[in-house]
This record gives structure tokens, C-alpha cells and sequence, in this order.
């Protein structure tokens, strides 16, 4: 009889199958270090028929046994095959790890993990979605010298951390091959510009104890050379404790390929950081002497290929040394690097043709909850996408598809968003997909100091055409201007209205008392009236506003003028602005925005109970926030401004709860 501790044991350490697809030179090196681990390569898959067998047969006479060769999809239907190595050109990453996800297995794909962060963000998303791990290559962050190296950092070996020199660069001579070819993402950023950014993320994280650390600040110089690829460049970055770092990268131009870390009491040096071959060591210099830490051989890729069998076998999805959240902040921050310097590659431009990462188009989804806005004509998804934090067209369309999938359909933007760049962006996207006529685009303009009606029309035309669209589903005054009478702006409105240029139009910031003026004017003068407001609201009483010309309608007296009106609200900030995400304590006055609107007894009351309410629904806090706001006894369709994929699916959790009116009462400090 085997004992359930001899099964767990056998489990852990019977010999994993691998699929190699990409057999190029550094999957040789892959291939080599499986020698040390629990596993063996039983597949490969290729678009190269030759190559595959090629390495197959490499495979054979180090010793596998059996080794299938043919393309990916063969490779990825072996039944023996348990993680899939991924090696291919950094734009294939993408396609087949989404496919080794796809099929059930776990994923150690070469670095980077996706040309940007918008792309990493969706296949992170997908393999959380399937439940397996999804774990970067960056070997040296698997073997003993670095692990020995952030112990070291994280005892005070040498005191507090002030500045970090890490680089990874060399010259490879003549300008050919995928190095210098942008269509596949060439040059020394996503290549190795990635080793001195995980590094640099990984000492801060073991001298702050925090965890996967982005620069607050980076400044960049480098070369691009002709091809249009990055030769040559160095980054300068501080972290939030104020530890900084240089981090050098490139392809042309040699560096020493090191890491030393400056500490008030001295500093720590590894000569041989990224690929450790044999004995290694660590030099550490203090007030007390020079001494080295000597350190065993031992193969890195072999521990990256046991650590992703060990996480997916253990039903983790993450290799604790390389999470996909250091991933992920890696990602944003090679982005920022490049930006920094002027490259984007052509498949990734403002005006690209995106694909979905899934390669589905965007489908209803049963969670989405509907309601009607009179006069749109569409059905109107009680959660609105904000298009106010999406950096860059991948960012945006991966969080954007996402939503889609989800039966999100109503975008909300304004002229001003990101000097326009906002609007061509979500125009872009609709193009791209193919989708206008299923969105509802919600699209502002007249704010302070263009607030009049002259404005209003300049602005209105120029957002159709940056959003390529004849018209706006719900178009709102994003301020008022009380010095303009309220029948200028409804008749400027109601003309564009009957030009087809707008379906229905409302004021976000507009207050009770103007709106009623507004209507007033409109029906005594035979105008279409305001159909939609968007001010403050949520569980959360304002008792400021962020900023200058807002409204907020959480008082008593508006919450009743909302319930007698039924004008549908778009709540902006329905969650507080990260009140009820985890931001606020009392003890932390830091953010004081965050003080100034909302800290109050009252509001933190308002918080424990939906904590409380939250952990007995199975729910973030956010989400029960959000139910509060769709639970109203007047229509709401609350916009989120979600910033990560992560953020979007958390958000739109609030779906799912219902709330009772009792439950509404109590959340509110009325029972």
C-alpha cells in the first residue's frame, strides 16, 4: 500500500515531460541544463520541420528517450508533455505560450515574457484564467548565487541601500540577424536590458521588504542605430525609499556585465551575475575588510525547469523567483525604458493593427448586467470602461478586449483626456475591432476654461474625428460655466443633437439645481433635454472634491433629488479613488487628497462594513462598493478606470453581489 506522504513524494519527484518550441541556441543551452533536473524534452515543435528533428535528435543522444518532432500544435497534443518551454523570436512569445496555456500546461517562456506590458498583462490573465503557472526565464533568478546574493542584502550586511550599478551588454559586430531587426523586437532593451532590471527590482524588494518594485522615476540616454533598434543605452532610476540605480544594456557596445550594490557600510559585487558557470562568488567589501562568499555550481536553466514543474504540480501559479508579478512590473518598466529613448516598433504603434492576444473577437458574457439609457438605443452595460489610464494602444486594447469578453460595451473619454491621444486611441481600438456600432461612446467636452458654447462645437467635431465616428452615443459637458445661461448650452446642444452628431446628451459636474434650470429651459422651448448626469458618488460621503469645478451628489438632499428625478447618474469615482481598495488607514495621512475627500468616522465605519460584508460574500472590498452604487433606487452606471487587466476583473467581481436594501441601509450608517 503506498502511503499518501510516499505520493506526494513520488508526485514531486517523477521525471516531467517538456516541450521545447523555438529550438534555437539558447534552447540548446535549456536542453543541456535538463541533464540536472527532474525532467526530459519528449517534444518539439517548430515551423521548421528540420530543425525540430534536428533538436530531437540532439535530445536522443543526450539521453531522452523518444523525442517527437513537428510543429507546435503536434508538440503541444503529446500527452506526455507536462510544461512547455517557449524559446522562439520574442514576438512568437505571445502566440505559443497563450497555446501551451491553452492546453493545460505550464509555461516557462523566455524572456521578455511579451514585447510590452499590455500583451504580458493578457497572457498572465489567461494563465490565471486556466490555473497554471506562467514563470519568465530569467534563469539567474533561479540559481544559489542569486539567492545568497538578496539574503545578504535583506541581514544588512552592508546597512541601508543607497545605489545600484547593474549591466548587461556586448557587441555582436556586424548589424544582421533578429538582434537588429525591429519586426521581431530586436535590440538590447527586451533582450538583456531585462537582467539589470529584475535585478534592480529584486535588491529593492529584499532591502525595503516590499515586492516586484518599479522606479518612481527613470530617465534613459542610448543609440538607436540604423535598423531603428536600440544599440546602446543607459537608464537612470530611483525607487520609492529613494534607492537608485543604473542599469546599461545594449548589443554594440560591450560593459563590464556586472552588479554592485552600494550600502552605507560598504558595498556587494557579483563578477559573473547573469549566466554563473562553475564556482562562483560573491565579493563583499565593509568597514570591516574585504571577504569572499564562495558559492557551489549549479545549473540554472535546470532549476528554472523544476521550479515551474514544482509550482505546477504543487497547484501554484507562480515560481516564487520570478512571479508574475515581478513579470509584469518588469514589463512596465522596460516599456518606460524604451519610451524614454524613442523606440516603438511599427506593430505596436498608435495607429496599428492590434489583434485580441486571445485571437477571439470580443463576446456577451452572462455576468455583464444591462440597462436601458433612453434615447441611446443600445443596450448600456451597468459598469463603464473609463478610458483615462491606458498608456499605450497595446495596454489599452488588452484591458479593453478583456472588458469586451465580459459584455462591457460603454466607454466613457473627453477632449481633454491625454491631449486627445485618449480618444484616437479607444477610435483605434473600435477599428481595429470592428465594433462600432456594438460600443456606446460616451465622450465629454467644455471643460474649464473652454466651457462655452462655441467651444463645445470646436471640441465635439474634433473628438469625432480623432475618435473615428460620426457621432457620440451620450455626449456630456465635462464642467458648467454658471456665467453662460443655461439655454445657450441646450440649444448649441440640442442642434448637434438633431444633426445626428449626438444621440443624447447630459453634464458630468453639473449640479441638481442647473440640470433642473437646463430642463426646465429645454421643455418650455421645445429642446431635447439633459438625459444623463455624471457626478461624484459612491458608498463613500465626499466632503471635498479632487478637483476644482467637480460635483458630488453623496449628500442626503442630492441622493433624494436623484431618486425623484431617475435621471440616469454615471458615477465617476464610485469607489473613492482607492478608499475602499486598501489605501486608507487612519494612521496614514500621506495621501492628502485622499484625507481632504474622504476621511471622516463616518467613512471609516462605512469601510469595516464592507470589509466585513466583503469577506462574507467571498469578495474584495471594491467589489461590495461597487454593488453598493448599482444597488441604488434610482439607475447608476458606475465608471472604473481600471489600470491593469487584474484591476478590471476585480472591479467587475461587484457584478456578481446583490445587495439587499437592508444591506444598502447598514453599508450606509442607516441601520
Amino acid at each position: 500500500m503506498v502511503t499518501p506522504q510516499l505520493a506526494v513524494e513520488e508526485t514531486q519527484t517523477r521525471t516531467a515531460g517538456w516541450a521545447v518550441l523555438g529550438p534555437g541556441g539558447i534552447a540548446r543551452r535549456f536542453l543541456a541544463g535538463l541533464s540536472s533536473s527532474a525532467g526530459e524534452v519528449v517534444a518539439v515543435g517548430s515551423s521548421d520541420a528540420g530543425r525540430a528533428r534536428a533538436f530531437a535528435d540532439d535530445a536522443q543522444q543526450r539521453g531522452a528517450a523518444d523525442v517527437t518532432a513537428g510543429a507546435y500544435a503536434e508538440a503541444l497534443a503529446d500527452p506526455r508533455v507536462e510544461a512547455v518551454y517557449v524559446s522562439s523570436v520574442h514576438t512568437a512569445h505571445a502566440e505559443l505560450a497563450l497555446a501551451a496555456i491553452d492546453a493545460g500546461k505550464a509555461v516557462l517562456c523566455e524572456k521578455p515574457l511579451a514585447v510590452n506590458h499590455g500583451t504580458a498583462m493578457a497572457l498572465v490573465d489567461a494563465a490565471r484564467q486556466a490555473g497554471v503557472p506562467l514563470v519568465e526565464a530569467y534563469m539567474y533568478r533561479f540559481h544559489p548565487q542569486t539567492r545568497r546574493f538578496l539574503e545578504l542584502i535583506r541581514e544588512g550586511a552592508i546597512g541601508r541601500i543607497l545605489h545600484i550599478d547593474a549591466s548587461f551588454a556586448f557587441r555582436v559586430g556586424e548589424r544582421h540577424g533578429r538582434l537588429f531587426d525591429p519586426s521581431v523586437a530586436g535590440g538590447g532593451i527586451l533582450d538583456v536590458g531585462g537582467y539589470p532590471v529584475t535585478m534592480a527590482a529584486a535588491i529593492v524588494d529584499a532591502a525595503d521588504g516590499v515586492h516586484a518594485s518599479e522606479p518612481v522615476e527613470l530617465t534613459a540616454g542610448g543609440v538607436l542605430g540604423p535598423t531603428g533598434v536600440d544599440e546602446w543605452t543607459v537608464a537612470r532610476a530611483t525607487y520609492r525609499s529613494g534607492i537608485t540605480a543604473t542599469l546599461t544594456t545594449g548589443v554594440m557596445a560591450p560593459a563590464a556585465n556586472t552588479v554592485t550594490v552600494l550600502g552605507e557600510r560598504g558595498s556587494i559585487r557579483i563578477a559573473d551575475p547573469w549566466v554563473p558557470a562553475g564556482d562562483t562568488e560573491i565579493e563583499l567589501a565593509t568597514v570591516d575588510g574585504v571577504r569572499t562568499i564562495p558559492i557551489q555550481a549549479a545549473d540554472a536553466y535546470g532549476l528554472e525547469a523544476d521550479a515551474t514543474v514544482t509550482a505546477l504540480r504543487e497547484g501554484r501559479q507562480d515560481a516564487e523567483e520570478m512571479t508574475a508579478a515581478e513579470t509584469l512590473a518588469t514589463a512596465r518598466t522596460l516599456d518606460r525604458w524604451r519610451a524614454a529613448i524613442g523606440l516603438r516598433y511599427a506593430f505596436e504603434a498608435e495607429d496599428a493593427d492590434i489583434p485580441p492576444v486571445r485571437g477571439t473577437s470580443p463576446a456577451s458574457s452572462p455576468a455583464m448586467r444591462y440597462g436601458e439609457i433612453p434615447g441611446v438605443g443600445k443596450r448600456v452595460a451597468r459598469l463603464v470602461m473609463g478610458v483615462d489610464n491606458q498608456p499605450d494602444l497595446a495596454h489599452a486594447s488588452a484591458i479593453f478586449d478583456v472588458y469586451a469578453e465580459q459584455g462591457g460595451n460603454v466607454f466613457d473619454t473627453a477632449y481633454i483626456y491625454g491631449d486627445g491621444e485618449l480618444e484616437k486611441r479607444l477610435g483605434r481600438w473600435m477599428a481595429n475591432r470592428g465594433m462600432r456600432e456594438e460600443v456606446v461612446v460616451i465622450a465629454k467636452g467644455g471643460h474649464t476654461p473652454d466651457c462655452d458654447p462655441e467651444s463645445v462645437s470646436r471640441q465635439l467635431r474634433e473628438s469625432l474625428e480623432r475618435l473615428g465616428t460620426e457621432y457620440a452615443d451620450i455626449y456630456m459637458l465635462h464642467r458648467d460655466n454658471p456665467e453662460v445661461p443655461v439655454g445657450e448650452f441646450v440649444d448649441v446642444l440640442d442642434e448637434h443633437a438633431r444633426a445626428g452628431r449626438i444621440r443624447v446628451f447630459g453634464g458630468s459636474n453639473w449640479t441638481p439645481e442647473r440640470i433642473d434650470e437646463a430642463n426646465a429651459y429645454a421643455e418650455a422651448n421645445g429642446r431635447r433635454g439633459f438625459a444623463v448626469v455624471s457626478d461624484h458618488f459612491g458608498l463613500a460621503e465626499a466632503y471635498d472634491v479632487p478637483w476644482e469645478g467637480c460635483v458630488q451628489v453623496t449628500d442626503a438632499a442630492s441622493r433624494r433629488w436623484l431618486e425623484e428625478r431617475r435621471i440616469p447618474l454615471l458615477p465617476w469615482s464610485s469607489q473613492a479613488r482607492g478608499f475602499f481598495a486598501g489605501r486608507a488607514r487612519r494612521d496614514d495621512l500621506s495621501d492628502a487628497e485622499l484625507v481632504r475627500c474622504y476621511y471622516s468616522d463616518d467613512n471609516f465605519e462605512r469601510l469595516r462594513r464592507a470589509e466585513l460584508l466583503g469577506a462574507d460574500r467571498g469578495v474584495p472590498t471594491t467589489a461590495i462598493a461597487l454593488a453598493y452604487v448599482l444597488a441604488q433606487p434610482f439607475p447608476t452606471f458606475p465608471l472604473f478606470g481600471p489600470r491593469t487587466i487584474e484591476e478590471t476583473r476585480s472591479s467587475m467581481r461587484g457584478l456578481t453581489v446583490d445587495l439587499t436594501p437592508e444591506e444598502v441601509a447598514w453599508l450606509n450608517l442607516r441601520s
